[in-house]
């Protein structure tokens, strides 16, 4: 192919040109303890909550997510409830 290739309509930019720090870009810049990145946002639970698996009829799973946002929050203390009462 003889095609002349265009122009980058770009210029380069030294990088010695680049804009001072502010405050700002160092409060969300990534923080690096000994070369290994230090997360951010909520720490971890003192207790994490268990994944598991549980078999519902198919009604009542149809209840619980047709009930709005927040029903495995519910179950959760409604169970918390039951064994509070010594129902186990």
């Amino acid at each position: 192919m003889n095609a002349k290739v265009e122009e980058s309509s770009t210029d380069w930019i030294d990088p010695d040109d680049a804009p001072e720090w502010t405050d700002e870009m160092f409060d969300r810049a990534d923080l690096h303890e000994n070369g290994v990145l230090i997360r951010r946002g909520r720490p971890p639970a003192e207790h994490p909550k268990a994944r598991v698996t549980l078999r519902l009829d198919a009604e009542v799973a149809a209840a619980l997510r047709a009930s709005c946002k927040g029903w495995q929050t519910r179950v959760n203390q409604a169970l918390k409830e039951w064994l509070a009462k010594g129902a186990a």
